[in-house]
């Protein structure tokens, strides 16, 4: 016997377990897409949540002064040659000692070097020669002026004759001539002695080699027992190097932008970040016939000793001014030999514009066309949409 069973199944539930078995549940709305950087005809559009927004400064264009011309050129810091002096010696000699050592500092007048020679025995020899002389002639001038006023007298009492009186007179005044001679010769003696450093009391018989100037010695030439006998030699260079010089070779279609006595602008590549001022001390009256150009020569003060010789920088001077827009130099992208700028025209919104510009300035571009005062630019970060 065949029995069935029937299961009543309620119409909601059988509803559902139909739909459950034929098709799947409904999928999940997909999550919007953030809008993506566009770029069209020179306009590049960032969206609200672009990084690059975070990286990007905007700045607004302004307008300032700038020279009408200005000149930038090359330069080398030099020891200024009217403060440098070389240490020669007086008289040959053996050097006994050397007391000074390259990169001191010496006063003027200070000993730096010690010297035996035989032209200080004959110094101090001839010195007390012509004192013996001198006190010889004085007393010869003592008696020709006695001798006279004995004349005189017997003269007055009618006890000599006239040519007695007028011979004393001559005998007086030649006397009077060689004790004067004997002075000057005995002054030149002396000053030799200063020269070579004597004394004619003292018992030191070596030559005394004394600083011409003060400063700082630069070069040496020199060492102990050496024998030298060229007194044009130069033992060591002093150098006074409060005031140094900055040579620069400017361009012969710019020397016409600077004259004697102006100042001008310093920057030394040891000194990144600092301007030093200068004045112009001389223009060389030619022409290099090789590089077209003129050699001028600024004085920079050194009161702290910072500039050395052989330092390299340049130098800068301008003339009059002129208003016009500038924006900072990271805010220009060169590309192709073309210059460009990245306007702000709204919010993530930018446009590429060519510029004409001059050589920077301290940090900043003049703008001669493509921009006008009060637009915004990007100044940090230009790069990020120009290398896409």
């Amino acid at each position: 016997m065949n029995r069935r069973f029937v299961c009543l199944v309620p119409a909601g539930l059988l509803m559902l377990c139909v739909s459950g078995c034929g098709r799947r549940g409904p999928e999940p709305a997909p999550s919007p897409q953030l809008s993506k950087e566009s770029r069209e005809d020179g306009r590049i559009v960032l969206p609200p949540d672009s990084p690059k927004l975070q990286q990007i400064r905007v700045v607004i264009v302004a307008v300032r002064g700038v020279p009408e011309e200005s000149l930038t050129a090359p330069g080398k810091v030099e020891v200024n040659p009217n403060r440098v002096s070389r240490v020669l010696l007086p008289v040959p000699g053996r050097v006994r000692q050397v007391l000074v050592s390259l990169g001191d500092t010496v006063g003027e007048g200070q000993a730096v070097v010690t010297l035996e020679s035989r032209e200080a025995d004959a110094a101090i020899s001839e010195m007390s020669q012509l004192r013996a002389r001198r006190r010889q002639r004085l007393s010869a001038l003592g008696k020709a002026e006695k001798d006279l006023a004995r004349a005189d007298l017997l003269y007055k009492n009618r006890a000599a004759a006239l040519k007695d009186v007028l011979q004393a007179e001559n005998e007086l005044v030649q006397a009077q001539s060689e004790v004067q001679a004997s002075q000057a010769e005995e002054d030149e003696a002396q000053k030799r002695l200063e020269v070579l450093g004597l004394k004619l009391d003292g018992s030191e018989r070596e030559v005394t080699v004394r600083a011409p100037i003060a400063g700082r010695v630069l070069e040496t030439a020199v060492a102990p027992g050496e024998y030298r006998t060229d007194t044009a030699a130069s033992l060591m260079t002093v150098a006074d190097l409060s005031t140094v010089w900055v040579t620069s070779n400017v361009p012969e279609g710019s020397i016409r932008l600077v004259q004697v006595g102006e100042p001008v602008e310093i920057a030394l590549v040891a000194y990144p970040g600092e301007t030093f001022r200068g004045c112009v001390t001389r223009i060389a009256d030619m022409v290099d016939a090789e590089t077209r150009t003129v050699k001028v020569h600024v004085e920079l003060p050194n009161p702290q000793g910072r500039f050395r010789p052989g330092m390299f920088g340049s130098i800068s001077h301008s003339h009059g001014l002129r208003s016009v827009p500038v924006v900072p130099a990271e805010a220009v992208v060169r590309s192709g030999g073309r210059a460009f700028v990245y306007r702000e025209a709204g919010a993530g919104v930018f446009d590429r514009v060519e510029v004409s510009v001059d050589a920077p300035l301290n940090g900043i571009v003049p703008v001669r066309s493509g921009l006008r005062a009060g637009e915004r630019v990007i100044a940090d970060g230009a790069v990020l949409l120009a290398g896409n």
